[in-house]
């Protein structure tokens, strides 16, 4: 999904040849592989498992369950592709921030941001998500609860964008398609804020500075 993106915001456009035709294809692409490899960990563990899934999900649930019959090779292979995949992700949901920081510092300084400036803000970007995460470790309490609230951003709001830039005919497949799943997904951010609000009442926050657990 990281290349996928970086693809899709450095890529030459034009009116002739459009990067949206293989950008689209791309995208397809990705999603399926993702699908392919989350929905089968997804139903097959919490199928055997069911509610003794511990806090934090599959991975810790193979260390809790499977960590003294599993070599330590198929362990750490595991959890090298956990870190892969967070990584990637936050290469990812970084981008926005990243043309962002970009955009501001083509603006002052009227000319083509230079590559070294680029991975000087990332860096810096980086390191200011990482000292906030060393520094706040209780804010994984409220994950669930900031994730509902930004859940929209991925389920709901593109399906408006859509009708608001197309404008498609009223009750036509693809108003009637953008209409449903843009309602669905902000009915399903309520639920998740209402449970994360119901789990930080349930367990409460742990204030702690500098003591990542």
């Amino acid at each position: 999904m990281f290349l996928v993106a970086f693809m899709q915001a450095t890529m030459p456009s034009s009116e002739k040849h459009p990067s949206t035709v293989p950008m689209w294809k791309g995208v397809k692409f990705a999603y399926a592989l993702i699908s392919m490899c989350l929905f089968p960990l997804a139903i097959g563990g919490y199928w055997a498992y069911g509610q003794l899934i511990p806090r934090g999900g599959m991975l810790t649930a193979l260390f809790a369950f499977h960590g003294q019959d599993t070599s330590r090779f198929i362990l750490g292979l595991t959890s090298f592709f956990v870190i892969v995949n967070a990584v990637s992700s936050f290469q990812l949901y970084g981008m926005p921030m990243f043309d962002q920081m970009e955009s501001s510092v083509v603006t002052k300084l009227k000319r083509p941001c230079p590559v070294w400036v680029r991975a000087s803000l990332r860096v810096a970007f980086a390191f200011s998500c990482f000292f906030t995460a060393v520094a706040l470790p209780f804010l994984g309490s409220v994950a669930g609860l900031m994730g509902g609230i930004a859940l929209p951003i991925t389920l709901a709001y593109p399906c408006f964008m859509w009708l608001k830039v197309r404008k498609p005919t009223r009750y036509s497949k693809s108003w009637l398609v953008n209409w449903v799943l843009g309602v669905f997904g902000l009915a399903l951010s309520g639920a998740l804020i209402v449970a994360g609000v119901y789990v930080v009442i349930d367990n409460g926050i742990k204030f702690s500075f500098f003591k990542p657990t």
